[in-house]
């Protein structure tokens, strides 16, 4: 799932800056089935808030029934029908599902793939993990806290990601942000496919080599991460939700993608693989609008607008009310619909985090229960997200972990359903 919580504009001393010097700058380091029980039973497939419910398996002798997708084309203004944001990053969605699903079918006759020999010092492998970790406790502590209750190989590869995105994201957000330049970027996307066929240039870099040896992890979702990060150099602005959408998916709903073959799908799950990939799709949108909802000041004042400029005209509201920064009825009713949003994600995601592994489940649970919080702290501000920062105080944090634990331990929801 989308668990990795990218903070922004926070720098990473200590970490290694291989891609600095290659760029020559400075970068940081671092339905249920009623009918009798002797028919076979479907499989779930989890119905989603943007791209309707798809159906479910069908019986034999049946044809598959599933809903047409939302939104799946929009209109341009030329009366131009194109593919919509959603329907590509579906798309994605079901490659990284079919993926999953040949790596989990029987394979007696296939030659093992060896991983090649990432050239490192003794116990170096060892200790590249041990720093992804320390990275994690660093800057994500709940979240690392989570983690311990993963399996040894599934915690270390979840940290090896959540290092490999938080140096991706500091190269557009670090302290030498300005520094950075297309080129740059290039460079680092040509660093991940050196790093996806062994070759990885530190040994931060190592430990995701070896995670991606170990587990069925496609590179599109990180090579879409990168072109995020170049949309962060040209762009400052979106037209419509459309576009915004894509934004989010390629800064944050991409960490879910490469998050779900490591945390697993729980074996009693009545649940589709792509099901589970639109929740953790689902989670990491959520978190992204979140972010985009509570930075809304600290981003005006970086010339950056992270909302949709048709639905800020229909509230009668411009890019200028945004750098005035004065809470308005109309800012108020704007916010409460793009709130709305946000939270109509956090309960899609919902339901795919009881299908994961129980004991990845914990980690996951807790960013999404402490991310959501978020919007209520915007809320009791008066919808002041120009100079209040909404966060969560460590109470309500500590808090939050038994109730994610318990969370964390409840039946997935596709067999709940299925037992009525």
């Amino acid at each position: 799932m989308a668990a990795i919580t990218l903070l922004r504009s926070a720098s990473l001393p200590g970490l290694s800056d291989a891609l600095a010097r290659d760029a020559q700058h400075v970068c940081s380091s671092f339905l249920p089935n009623n009918n009798n029980n002797k028919e076979k039973k479907r499989r779930w497939i989890l119905c989603s808030l943007k791209y309707a419910c798809l159906g479910v398996d069908p019986a034999p002798g049946e044809i598959a029934r599933t809903s047409p997708v939302y939104s799946s084309l929009t209109v341009t203004p030329a009366g131009e029908a194109v593919i919509s944001s959603e329907q590509k990053v579906y798309d994605v969605v079901l490659k990284q599902a079919a993926l999953l699903k040949r790596h989990l079918r029987p394979q007696p006759h296939t030659i093992p793939i060896i991983p090649k020999d990432l050239d490192l010092p003794r116990n170096g492998l060892k200790q590249a993990y041990h720093r992804c970790g320390e990275i994690c406790e660093e800057y994500a502590k709940t979240f690392y806290l989570g983690t311990m209750l993963m399996t040894e190989d599934r915690r270390r590869a979840i940290w090896a990601i959540y290092v490999w995105c938080r140096r991706t994201d500091e190269l557009v957000d670090g302290p030498n942000a300005s520094h950075i330049t297309p080129s740059a970027l290039d460079r680092w996307e040509k660093r991940l496919d050196d790093l996806f066929t062994g070759r990885p240039y530190d040994m931060l870099d190592a430990a995701l080599s070896d995670t991606i040896s170990k587990f069925p992890i496609d590179i599109q979702p990180f090579r879409d991460m990168i072109e995020g990060m170049r949309s962060d150099l040209r762009k400052t602005r979106y037209k419509n939700f459309d576009e915004l959408y894509m934004y989010c998916y390629y800064v944050a709903g991409t960490v879910g993608l490469m998050s779900v073959p490591v945390m697993g799908i729980a074996p009693e799950s009545k649940a589709t693989t792509e099901s589970v990939y639109s929740a953790a799709l689902a989670l990491g949108i959520a978190n992204q609008l979140t972010n985009i909802l509570r930075d809304v000041g600290e981003d005006a004042r970086r010339g950056r607008i992270y909302l949709p400029q048709d639905e800020l005209a229909e509230a009668g509201l411009s890019d200028e009310d945004i750098f005035n920064g004065v809470v308005t009825n109309k800012w108020r009713s704007f916010m409460k619909r793009q709130i709305k949003r946000a939270r109509m994600f956090f309960e899609e995601a919902e339901r795919g985090v009881t299908e994961l592994s129980q004991a990845s489940r914990w980690p996951v649970w807790a960013s999404l229960l402490l991310y959501r919080q978020i919007l209520d702290e915007i809320e009791a501000n008066d919808y002041n997200n120009f100079t209040k920062r909404a966060y969560v105080g460590k109470a309500k944090k500590l808090l939050a972990l038994p109730v994610a634990y318990g969370r964390s331990l409840l039946m997935p929801y596709s067999l709940r359903n299925s037992q009525k």
